[in-house]
């Protein structure tokens, strides 16, 4: 049993029950959880005996919980800015995208995975959802799990999947897309190998068909099935992302995508979507009646010209919302920190209201948002019995220069891009703003070798 304690912190942002704000605090943790939450003064009477670690932030940082990433899609680090995909929309950037992926190994899917968990620690991110749909060349959700475990990121895996091809009317080539039995039964043998739904887990499955227009109607029904049947597997998929999307829907299906999901039975408690940018107000009412969950992802909602999704009245109803960095091809970054500022502007700019969200609301959805999508009762906040996933930022830095009189809401808007420090279950993964698990350097030098012989290909 190892401890550690935490003190002298400026300003502990909670986000407890009681949401509270405190100064001159300190944390100890015992292995893994968070055992106490202590004033300053009463840390001599509180400890029963010495620390085995002591981490000093000489009042000089503010600490919050660690942010959770609700959608991404790691492999898209290879490609970012490709130039023919820089000015198109959704389904055009997919068609540009898609044979270029097809060119996929084993080795990148590793790689790449590890380049957008180091940029997501470094920006704030403990815990993180991957959406992996693309399977080429032998390579597996395995190769993404067994990397990301090097680098010790909290991790929920998606096993994603396409099954309809151009020639059943889908969007991907058909050479990119799986056998529906095939699919199922590595599913799976994912969950039986390595969900683990115990409290402070590190690693659970999630199954996770791409989207409406790369699967059938049968493999929906059946994933969630397949789902169901053990504890804790929750569902993920892309939906209403934009116009496009809508039209699809309508064309092939005869509905609305919500309608469609709830067809299907993908409307839950145990159940996320990506994006939902074009939902109107009857299916937010929906979401927020079934507890169904959102991955709100504003920059590459821009970046593809998509649209702005209602968060204000998905907040209003009551939907579970999280923040997602999506794919680092359409966003085209990991930096979670930059995520929650940017959904910070978008929803005052949509409302056209400057008081359509509060710097403290989009705190919450990076926060305990992320982790009630992601199904967790143990993560996003700092309290006793809570895993040991926070982090610091040192608040002598030029970006809050002016700002003292509210650290907090100051994390939002400012642009604070990098943190000092982060815990991700009691394990130090970033020490004075440099990771401590992977050496960048040699990763990065393969990475890019690894992008120009995927865009050459």
């Amino acid at each position: 049993m190892s401890t550690l304690l935490v003190k002298n912190i400026h300003t502990l942002v909670t986000m407890d029950a009681a949401q509270r704000e405190l100064r001159n605090a300190a944390i100890l943790v015992r292995n893994n959880v968070i055992e106490q939450v202590i004033e300053q003064d009463s840390i001599n009477s509180e400890l029963s005996e010495p620390p085995d670690e002591i981490l000093d932030l000489q009042d000089k940082h503010i600490v919050l919980p660690g942010l959770v990433n609700t959608h991404h899609h790691f492999f898209q680090t290879l490609t970012r800015v490709i130039p023919a995909a820089q000015n198109c929309s959704l389904f055009q950037w997919l068609r540009v995208l898609y044979p270029i992926w097809g060119n996929l190994t084993p080795e990148a899917i590793s790689i790449s995975s590890q380049i957008a968990a180091a940029e997501l620690i470094l920006s704030g991110c403990t815990t993180a959802s991957d959406h992996l749909y693309i399977y080429p060349n032998g390579c597996r959700l395995d190769d993404q799990i067994q990397a990301i475990n090097s680098i010790k990121l909290r991790f929920h895996a998606s096993r994603g999947s396409m099954s309809v091809g151009e020639s059943l009317g889908g969007l991907p080539p058909d050479h990119l897309v799986e056998k529906e039995a095939d699919i199922l039964k590595d599913s799976q043998r994912l969950i039986e190998q390595y969900h683990d739904n115990y409290r402070h887990s590190m690693l659970r499955i999630t199954l996770a068909p791409c989207s409406p227009f790369t699967v059938s109607t049968a493999l929906m029904r059946e994933s969630a099935s397949l789902a169901r049947s053990f504890s804790g597997v929750r569902l993920h998929t892309h939906l209403a992302e934009n116009k496009a999307d809508i039209d699809y829907s309508l064309a092939n299906f005869g509905m609305t995508p919500c309608d469609y999901v709830e067809s299907v039975g993908w409307l839950g408690k145990d159940v996320w979507h990506a994006h939902c940018v074009q939902l109107d107000d009857l299916a937010i009412q929906k979401f927020g009646k079934t507890g169904t969950g959102v991955a709100h992802c504003p920059c590459s909602n821009m970046r593809l010209a998509s649209g702005m999704a209602p968060i204000r009245q998905m907040l209003n109803y009551r939907v579970p919302v999280g923040l997602g960095v999506d794919g680092s091809a359409s966003n085209d970054g990991s930096n979670l920190l930059n995520e929650a500022r940017t959904a910070f502007l978008m929803a005052r700019v949509r409302e056209l209201d400057a008081a359509a969200i509060t710097a403290r609301e989009v705190l919450e959805l990076a926060t305990i948002g992320g982790a009630e999508v992601l199904g967790r009762d143990d993560i996003g906040a700092i309290a006793p019995q809570m895993s040991a996933d926070f982090i610091a930022i040192d608040i002598d830095r030029i970006e809050l220069a002016g700002a003292y009189h509210d650290l907090v809401a100051a994390l939002i808007f400012c642009q604070i891009n990098k943190v000092d420090y982060s815990f991700i279950n009691g394990y130090k993964v970033v020490d004075q703003g440099r990771l401590t698990t992977i050496e960048l350097e040699p990763l990065l030098e393969r990475h890019n070798q690894l992008a120009f012989k995927l865009f050459n290909s």
